[in-house]
Protein backbone atom coordinates (compact mmCIF):
# COMPACT_ATOMS: atom_id res chain seq x y z
CA UNK A 1 0.00 0.00 0.00
CA UNK A 2 1.01 3.42 -0.49
CA UNK A 3 1.19 6.14 1.78
CA UNK A 4 -1.17 9.18 -0.40
CA UNK A 5 -0.87 11.46 3.26
CA UNK A 6 2.76 12.96 2.02
CA UNK A 7 0.92 14.33 -1.29
CA UNK A 8 -1.62 16.70 0.17
CA UNK A 9 1.45 17.82 2.31
CA UNK A 10 3.61 18.34 -0.50
CA UNK A 11 0.66 20.14 -2.48
CA UNK A 12 -0.17 22.61 0.04
CA UNK A 13 3.96 23.10 0.56
CA UNK A 14 4.13 24.06 -3.22
CA UNK A 15 0.64 26.74 -3.20
CA UNK A 16 2.22 28.06 -0.27
CA UNK A 17 5.93 28.61 -1.84
CA UNK A 18 3.95 30.12 -5.08
CA UNK A 19 1.90 32.52 -3.19
CA UNK A 20 5.13 33.49 -1.17
CA UNK A 21 6.87 33.83 -4.51
CA UNK A 22 3.90 36.08 -5.99
CA UNK A 23 3.69 37.99 -2.94
CA UNK A 24 7.69 38.76 -3.24
CA UNK A 25 7.22 39.84 -6.66
CA UNK A 26 4.18 41.93 -6.37
CA UNK A 27 5.87 43.77 -3.50
CA UNK A 28 9.05 44.43 -5.28
CA UNK A 29 7.70 46.35 -7.75
CA UNK A 30 7.68 50.27 -7.42
CA UNK A 31 4.77 51.97 -8.79
CA UNK A 32 7.41 54.80 -9.41
CA UNK A 33 9.37 52.04 -11.67
CA UNK A 34 6.64 51.93 -13.90
CA UNK A 35 6.63 56.02 -14.18
CA UNK A 36 10.37 56.48 -14.26
CA UNK A 37 10.50 56.58 -17.39
CA UNK A 38 7.38 59.30 -18.14
CA UNK A 39 8.68 61.77 -15.57
CA UNK A 40 12.31 61.46 -16.61
CA UNK A 41 12.07 61.93 -20.21
CA UNK A 42 15.22 63.82 -21.34
CA UNK A 43 13.00 65.38 -24.11
CA UNK A 44 10.21 66.86 -21.98
CA UNK A 45 9.97 69.31 -19.63
CA UNK A 46 7.84 68.77 -16.88
CA UNK A 47 5.37 71.54 -17.20
CA UNK A 48 2.67 71.86 -14.72
CA UNK A 49 -1.00 72.68 -15.31
CA UNK A 50 -4.58 72.99 -14.33
CA UNK A 51 -7.71 72.88 -16.22
CA UNK A 52 -9.65 73.55 -13.12
CA UNK A 53 -13.73 73.59 -13.70
CA UNK A 54 -13.20 75.11 -17.36
CA UNK A 55 -13.56 71.11 -19.32
CA UNK A 56 -17.73 70.70 -18.72
CA UNK A 57 -19.33 68.49 -21.25
CA UNK A 58 -22.16 70.36 -21.61
CA UNK A 59 -20.96 72.77 -23.40
CA UNK A 60 -20.71 72.52 -27.32
CA UNK A 61 -16.63 72.39 -27.37
CA UNK A 62 -16.67 69.18 -24.90
CA UNK A 63 -19.80 67.49 -26.01
CA UNK A 64 -18.24 65.01 -27.84
CA UNK A 65 -16.52 63.92 -24.86
CA UNK A 66 -19.92 62.21 -23.60
CA UNK A 67 -19.89 59.83 -26.25
CA UNK A 68 -17.61 57.01 -26.12
CA UNK A 69 -14.72 56.88 -28.72
CA UNK A 70 -14.68 60.21 -29.04
CA UNK A 71 -11.85 62.99 -27.78
CA UNK A 72 -10.93 66.76 -27.83
CA UNK A 73 -7.63 68.88 -28.19
CA UNK A 74 -6.94 71.06 -25.42
CA UNK A 75 -4.09 74.13 -27.13
CA UNK A 76 -3.97 75.60 -23.94
CA UNK A 77 -2.42 73.07 -22.00
CA UNK A 78 0.65 71.04 -21.59
CA UNK A 79 3.71 71.89 -23.84
CA UNK A 80 2.12 71.41 -27.51
CA UNK A 81 -1.63 70.70 -26.43
CA UNK A 82 -3.48 67.77 -24.44
CA UNK A 83 -5.48 65.42 -26.22
CA UNK A 84 -8.62 63.97 -23.90
CA UNK A 85 -10.37 60.85 -24.92
CA UNK A 86 -13.28 59.21 -23.72
CA UNK A 87 -13.21 55.52 -23.51
CA UNK A 88 -16.71 54.99 -22.38
CA UNK A 89 -17.57 53.82 -18.32
CA UNK A 90 -16.16 57.22 -17.20
CA UNK A 91 -12.76 56.55 -18.29
CA UNK A 92 -10.69 59.58 -19.65
CA UNK A 93 -7.47 59.41 -20.51
CA UNK A 94 -5.10 62.69 -21.56
CA UNK A 95 -1.81 62.76 -22.59
CA UNK A 96 0.80 65.59 -23.90
CA UNK A 97 0.77 66.02 -28.13
CA UNK A 98 4.74 65.96 -28.41
CA UNK A 99 6.47 63.12 -29.25
CA UNK A 100 8.00 62.13 -26.36
CA UNK A 101 10.56 60.65 -28.27
CA UNK A 102 12.07 63.37 -29.87
CA UNK A 103 13.64 67.16 -28.91
CA UNK A 104 10.93 69.74 -29.10
CA UNK A 105 10.69 71.18 -32.59
CA UNK A 106 7.91 71.86 -34.84
CA UNK A 107 7.69 68.79 -36.08
CA UNK A 108 7.46 66.62 -32.85
CA UNK A 109 3.98 68.45 -31.87
CA UNK A 110 1.75 65.45 -32.74
CA UNK A 111 -1.38 65.68 -35.18
CA UNK A 112 -4.25 63.89 -34.44
CA UNK A 113 -5.78 61.54 -37.43
CA UNK A 114 -8.70 58.85 -35.36
CA UNK A 115 -7.34 57.81 -32.30
CA UNK A 116 -3.98 58.16 -33.38
CA UNK A 117 -1.68 60.99 -32.61
CA UNK A 118 1.01 61.06 -35.35
CA UNK A 119 4.57 63.15 -35.03
CA UNK A 120 5.65 64.75 -38.85
CA UNK A 121 9.14 64.13 -37.98
CA UNK A 122 11.07 62.89 -41.44
CA UNK A 123 13.38 60.15 -39.74
CA UNK A 124 10.33 58.32 -38.07
CA UNK A 125 7.32 57.08 -38.30
CA UNK A 126 6.10 57.72 -34.99
CA UNK A 127 2.69 57.48 -33.88
CA UNK A 128 0.97 56.73 -30.62
CA UNK A 129 -2.37 55.56 -29.64
CA UNK A 130 -4.63 57.88 -27.35
CA UNK A 131 -6.23 55.45 -25.65
CA UNK A 132 -3.18 54.06 -23.87
CA UNK A 133 -0.29 56.47 -24.89
CA UNK A 134 1.37 53.38 -26.72
CA UNK A 135 3.66 53.69 -29.91
CA UNK A 136 2.38 52.15 -33.07
CA UNK A 137 4.14 49.50 -34.85
CA UNK A 138 7.62 51.35 -36.63
CA UNK A 139 7.60 54.18 -33.37
CA UNK A 140 11.35 54.58 -32.62
CA UNK A 141 12.01 54.99 -29.13
CA UNK A 142 11.71 53.53 -25.11
CA UNK A 143 8.82 56.48 -24.00
CA UNK A 144 5.23 56.26 -24.50
CA UNK A 145 2.87 59.81 -24.40
CA UNK A 146 3.41 61.78 -21.10
CA UNK A 147 -0.42 60.68 -19.09
CA UNK A 148 -1.87 63.72 -17.24
CA UNK A 149 -4.33 62.78 -14.72
CA UNK A 150 -7.58 63.05 -14.98
CA UNK A 151 -10.82 63.66 -12.60
CA UNK A 152 -14.22 63.82 -13.15
CA UNK A 153 -16.75 64.96 -10.75
CA UNK A 154 -20.47 64.78 -13.08
CA UNK A 155 -19.86 66.81 -16.15
CA UNK A 156 -17.12 68.58 -15.24
CA UNK A 157 -13.59 66.92 -16.12
CA UNK A 158 -10.25 67.98 -14.88
CA UNK A 159 -6.98 67.42 -16.55
CA UNK A 160 -3.60 68.44 -14.69
CA UNK A 161 0.09 67.89 -14.13
CA UNK A 162 0.94 69.35 -11.13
Amino acid sequence: MKNHSKQPISSIIKLICFMLLAVFFTASCNKDDDNSLLINNQYLPNYQFDSQNTINTNLPQYNDLKFAGNYVVLPQYGINGVVLFYAGSNQYSAFELSDPNHHLQTCSKLTMEGIIAHCSCDNDENSYEIFNGIGQEGTVGPYTLRRYFVEVNGDIIRVYNN
